[in-house]
Protein backbone atom coordinates (compact mmCIF):
# COMPACT_ATOMS: atom_id res chain seq x y z
CA UNK A 1 0.00 0.00 0.00
CA UNK A 2 1.06 3.42 -0.83
CA UNK A 3 2.09 6.01 1.67
CA UNK A 4 -0.65 8.12 0.84
CA UNK A 5 -3.15 5.31 0.79
CA UNK A 6 -2.16 4.24 4.57
CA UNK A 7 -2.42 8.29 5.30
CA UNK A 8 -6.10 8.15 3.13
CA UNK A 9 -7.24 5.01 6.02
CA UNK A 10 -5.71 6.45 9.29
CA UNK A 11 -7.92 8.13 11.52
CA UNK A 12 -6.67 11.11 13.86
CA UNK A 13 -4.86 9.40 16.05
CA UNK A 14 -2.87 7.28 13.52
CA UNK A 15 -4.33 3.74 13.59
CA UNK A 16 -5.34 2.19 9.91
CA UNK A 17 -8.88 2.12 9.45
CA UNK A 18 -10.56 -0.74 7.75
CA UNK A 19 -14.02 -1.46 7.09
CA UNK A 20 -15.39 -4.28 9.34
CA UNK A 21 -18.53 -6.57 9.38
CA UNK A 22 -20.09 -6.27 12.89
CA UNK A 23 -18.72 -10.10 13.36
CA UNK A 24 -15.18 -8.94 12.71
CA UNK A 25 -16.06 -6.70 15.47
CA UNK A 26 -16.87 -8.77 17.32
CA UNK A 27 -14.25 -11.37 16.93
CA UNK A 28 -12.20 -8.42 17.68
CA UNK A 29 -13.20 -7.35 21.11
CA UNK A 30 -13.19 -11.19 21.95
CA UNK A 31 -9.40 -11.66 21.05
CA UNK A 32 -8.97 -8.56 22.81
CA UNK A 33 -10.59 -9.53 26.04
CA UNK A 34 -9.88 -13.39 26.05
CA UNK A 35 -5.71 -12.19 26.39
CA UNK A 36 -7.02 -11.28 30.35
CA UNK A 37 -7.77 -13.97 33.25
CA UNK A 38 -11.18 -11.96 34.07
CA UNK A 39 -12.50 -12.30 30.55
CA UNK A 40 -16.06 -10.61 30.56
CA UNK A 41 -17.63 -9.32 33.36
CA UNK A 42 -21.45 -10.79 34.68
CA UNK A 43 -24.40 -9.34 32.76
CA UNK A 44 -24.93 -7.27 35.78
CA UNK A 45 -21.66 -5.24 35.81
CA UNK A 46 -21.73 -5.02 32.02
CA UNK A 47 -24.74 -3.32 32.40
CA UNK A 48 -23.45 -0.94 34.71
CA UNK A 49 -21.09 -0.26 32.26
CA UNK A 50 -22.80 0.47 29.79
CA UNK A 51 -24.82 2.47 31.55
CA UNK A 52 -21.88 4.89 32.72
CA UNK A 53 -20.69 4.95 29.06
CA UNK A 54 -24.37 6.08 27.83
CA UNK A 55 -24.42 8.51 30.83
CA UNK A 56 -20.80 10.12 29.28
CA UNK A 57 -22.00 10.45 25.85
CA UNK A 58 -25.26 12.05 27.08
CA UNK A 59 -22.66 14.75 28.94
CA UNK A 60 -20.62 15.16 25.85
CA UNK A 61 -24.20 15.91 23.81
CA UNK A 62 -25.54 17.96 26.31
CA UNK A 63 -22.17 19.89 26.27
CA UNK A 64 -21.93 20.43 22.85
CA UNK A 65 -25.74 20.33 21.61
CA UNK A 66 -27.65 21.37 24.86
CA UNK A 67 -27.13 24.35 27.09
CA UNK A 68 -24.51 23.12 29.35
CA UNK A 69 -20.95 24.24 28.17
CA UNK A 70 -17.99 22.62 29.53
CA UNK A 71 -15.86 23.90 32.62
CA UNK A 72 -12.44 24.89 31.67
CA UNK A 73 -10.84 22.15 33.90
CA UNK A 74 -12.80 19.59 32.17
CA UNK A 75 -11.34 17.03 29.48
CA UNK A 76 -11.99 17.55 26.06
CA UNK A 77 -13.73 14.13 24.76
CA UNK A 78 -15.61 13.91 21.77
CA UNK A 79 -19.34 12.61 20.72
CA UNK A 80 -17.49 10.23 18.05
CA UNK A 81 -14.86 8.91 20.97
CA UNK A 82 -18.16 8.53 24.06
CA UNK A 83 -20.32 6.49 20.78
CA UNK A 84 -16.89 4.06 20.62
CA UNK A 85 -17.05 3.41 24.32
CA UNK A 86 -20.86 2.97 24.19
CA UNK A 87 -20.34 0.53 21.04
CA UNK A 88 -17.25 -1.42 22.66
CA UNK A 89 -18.88 -2.08 25.91
CA UNK A 90 -22.38 -2.99 23.41
CA UNK A 91 -20.33 -5.50 21.76
CA UNK A 92 -18.44 -6.73 25.11
CA UNK A 93 -21.93 -7.53 26.44
CA UNK A 94 -23.25 -9.19 23.46
CA UNK A 95 -20.08 -11.29 23.42
CA UNK A 96 -20.49 -12.16 26.69
CA UNK A 97 -24.45 -13.75 26.16
CA UNK A 98 -23.03 -15.39 22.75
CA UNK A 99 -25.30 -12.95 20.96
CA UNK A 100 -24.77 -11.89 17.13
CA UNK A 101 -25.05 -8.54 16.88
CA UNK A 102 -26.09 -8.98 13.20
CA UNK A 103 -28.36 -11.38 13.80
CA UNK A 104 -29.73 -8.91 16.27
CA UNK A 105 -30.00 -6.18 13.46
CA UNK A 106 -31.39 -8.36 10.93
CA UNK A 107 -34.26 -9.03 13.06
CA UNK A 108 -35.04 -5.63 14.46
CA UNK A 109 -34.75 -4.01 10.87
CA UNK A 110 -37.41 -7.11 9.77
CA UNK A 111 -39.28 -5.27 12.41
CA UNK A 112 -39.21 -1.91 11.64
CA UNK A 113 -40.07 -2.40 7.86
CA UNK A 114 -42.68 -4.93 8.83
CA UNK A 115 -44.30 -3.65 12.25
CA UNK A 116 -43.60 -0.16 11.86
CA UNK A 117 -43.60 0.59 7.93
CA UNK A 118 -46.49 2.56 8.21
CA UNK A 119 -45.71 4.37 11.45
CA UNK A 120 -43.73 7.20 9.87
CA UNK A 121 -44.24 9.99 7.53
CA UNK A 122 -42.22 8.93 4.10
CA UNK A 123 -40.21 11.72 2.63
CA UNK A 124 -42.28 11.25 -1.29
CA UNK A 125 -45.27 10.77 0.91
CA UNK A 126 -44.49 14.39 2.69
CA UNK A 127 -44.36 16.24 -0.76
CA UNK A 128 -47.22 14.53 -2.16
CA UNK A 129 -49.21 15.85 0.97
CA UNK A 130 -48.09 19.41 0.39
CA UNK A 131 -49.07 20.01 -3.47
Amino acid sequence: MSNDKVLANMNRWGVIMSKKTMKQMQQEVDEYISQFKEGYFSPLTMLARMTEEVGELSREINHYYGEKPKKHTEKEKTVEEEMGDVLFVLICFANSLDIDLQEAHERVMKKFHTRDKDRWTRLEEKGEESE
